[in-house]
């Protein structure tokens, strides 16, 4: 089968498509034949070797966490799924490699009817990060949450579930995505110097949590926030453990369940249940910046790492373009 890999650091242009031995479920694991996939911020850090210190690779680096299509192996100890059923979910962070023609996932959702194949493909990741944190962060009804970079992937579905939480939402992004921070919910400003300033003239009576998606502002949202421990980020930065922020990621300090074939982290599992609820009601939708074909997972790479896409960036297999 292909799978997108690369064998050392580099830019976007040492991405390619391989051909590898198809993988198979294990216990309480399925496969899926894939029909999309979603392109990681994190992994482009990780393949341009900007984090190589923190999070060092060993290669080849088979990539993609979610994916969705129709399964078509179920592992043992595996109830209430079928071969044949649509579905989108992770891997786990062991065996990554979604971004293939067969992806297992160790933790799955029906996909809901509402989406399409391309929005399904790139909405788990996001969708487990942004739950992951808005629980760390203990957001709920009455609360102001400030999102920073709002209309990226994992800013979108942050945006979308705080306020289904019952939060009142601020999200940063670029003026001309300011309208539609506004139609996912959220009151929008821009980045950069003032943003103390503009942040507190919108919420005048204070900010209860700060949920940092960009990264390159955690004095500022330290400020905002008023406490390190009510901001959290998932952009590593060497600076947010002198300002005791807490950064959270997909690892095994704040994911259960990463070793192949070990069951699900039972929080994944429900955040994305929540998402299937809230999509079937027509409450949360996974924009899709740009959709690649597999083979062009480089130029998706490439865009990523502009940081001008709004929503996910997701690749698609051949059969669901």
């Amino acid at each position: 089968m292909r799978t997108v890999q690369f064998t050392e650091y580099g830019p976007a242009s040492v991405v390619h498509v391989a051909e590898i031995e198809e993988p198979h479920a294990g216990p309480n694991e399925i496969r899926v034949a894939a029909r999309a996939s979603g392109i990681s911020p994190g992994e482009t850090a990780l393949r341009a070797g900007r984090l190589r210190d923190m999070v060092p690779l060993a290669f080849p680096y088979r990539t993609g966490f979610d994916a969705a299509g129709v399964v078509d192996e179920v592992g043992e100890g595996v109830t209430g799924v079928n071969v044949g059923d649509e579905v989108f979910g992770m891997t786990s962070m062991t065996r990554r490699a979604a971004n293939a023609d067969f992806v297992v996932l160790s933790a799955w959702a029906p996909k809901p009817a509402a989406w399409t194949w391309q929005e399904a493909g790139g909405a788990a990741g996001g969708v487990e990060t942004a739950t992951r944190v808005l629980d760390r962060l203990a957001v709920g009804t009455g609360h102001t949450v400030l999102v920073q970079g709002a209309a990226g992937g994992v800013g979108t579905l942050a945006v979308q579930l705080a306020a289904a939480r019952g939060a009142t939402v601020i999200g940063t992004a670029s003026e001309h995505n300011h309208d539609f921070l506004r139609s996912l919910g959220a009151e929008p400003t821009t980045y950069g110097t003032g943003l103390v300033e503009r942040v507190r003239a919108l919420a005048p009576y204070g900010v209860d949590a700060v949920f940092d998606c960009a990264g390159g502002a955690l004095p500022d949202l330290v400020a905002i926030a008023g406490d390190p421990a009510r901001v959290v980020t998932i952009v590593p930065d060497p600076t947010a453990a002198a300002l005791g922020v807490h950064l959270s990621h997909s690892a095994p300090d704040d994911r259960t369940g990463e070793a192949v074939g070990a069951p699900a982290d039972p929080m994944a599992v429900h955040g994305l249940a929540v998402a299937v609820a809230l999509a079937d009601q027509g409450r949360l939708r996974v924009p899709v910046a740009a959709a690649f074909p597999l083979t062009e997972a480089a130029a998706a790479h490439e865009l990523s790492e502009s940081r001008h896409a709004r929503g996910k960036i997701v690749l698609v297999n051949q059969d669901s373009m």
